[in-house]
């Protein structure tokens, strides 16, 4: 007689393949955020996948992987001042003036003054209505009139001068035309010369005073390379030497393989060494 109270084990349950299962449908208003990277150091926002901050120039680690680092860095044309300062070219159109893309503070230069455009195989200046005028080499342009332009070439705005300089081209010797003399629009004046200094693709003249160099656009010398801060360094010179001041970079001024501490006046030598990350320069003094 079986137990009407006793406890009956079935078997498990079977799964019915032909069952429909409802999932949760895919939404079509998720959104994937791409955020900025943030520099710890200067606390700037950055775009996704620079190597470096834009602003500081701090090194972001992890950012590429192997050695891209000590890849060379793209060089680019440079408009030189008299004083040594650059200002960057980049392809393109590029407006020139007190207001420009290159920014040149002097008064006789309009804030829309001339634009220089770098086409893959010739560079050309245009003058923009300026007030003074442009000229390449001695010879005014019209308004809307565009000259190509090689290294060496003179482009005055209203009477400041600048100098295009090519990649591998700032060491040459430039040559005049033809065999006539030139006058001189002023008398000659004395070098005053201390030292030089001495950069990979250039040497920079150091006159008595103080030179502040870093990779910003505004300082005295540019040196456009990721390792090097906005406002890196400071040289003064005086009557008692040549000195170097590491102005708080973010990744240190090293001296003959010391890092130098920051807002200290080092004196330099001759055959001293210096290096900014893998960017290194020396000092060329003039000799008695």
């Amino acid at each position: 007689m079986n137990d009407p109270n006793r406890t009956v084990l079935g078997g498990a349950p079977v799964a019915d393949p032909n069952r429909t299962v409802m999932g949760t449908a895919p939404s079509l208003n998720t959104t994937v955020t791409i955020k900025p990277v943030q520099c710890p150091v200067c606390k700037s926002f950055n775009p996704p996948g620079l190597m470096f901050c834009n602003d500081c120039g701090l090194i972001f680690e992890l950012a590429l992987d192997g050695n891209a680092f000590g890849a060379p860095a793209v060089q680019l044309p440079v408009l030189m001042e008299p004083g040594g300062r650059e200002h960057q070219l980049r392809p393109g159109a590029n407006v020139v003036g007190r207001q420009g893309d290159v920014v040149v503070e002097d008064t006789r230069a309009s804030r829309r003054h001339c634009q220089v455009t770098l086409n893959p195989d010739v560079i050309t200046v245009e003058d923009l209505g300026s007030t003074n005028g442009t000229s390449v080499n001695g010879e005014r342009l019209g308004v809307g009139e565009k000259r190509p332009v090689g290294a060496g070439d003179k482009v005055s705005l209203g009477g400041f001068e600048l100098a295009l300089v090519l990649p591998g081209e700032a060491s040459r010797t430039v040559q005049a035309m033809g065999g006539r003399t030139t006058s001189l629009a002023a008398p000659p004046t004395v070098d005053q010369t201390v030292a030089w200094l001495v950069l990979p693709d250039r040497e920079v003249p150091l006159p008595f005073g103080s030179v502040v160099f870093g990779r910003r656009d505004g300082n005295d010398v540019v040196i456009a390379d990721p390792y090097v801060s906005g406002r890196h360094g400071q040289i003064d010179v005086t009557d008692e030497g040549v000195f170097l001041t590491d102005l708080g970079s973010t990744n240190g001024t090293v001296l003959n393989e010391v890092k130098l501490v920051p807002q200290v006046r080092t004196k330099l030598g001759p055959d001293d060494v210096v290096k900014l990350g893998a960017v290194e320069i020396r000092f060329r003094f003039r000799t008695p």
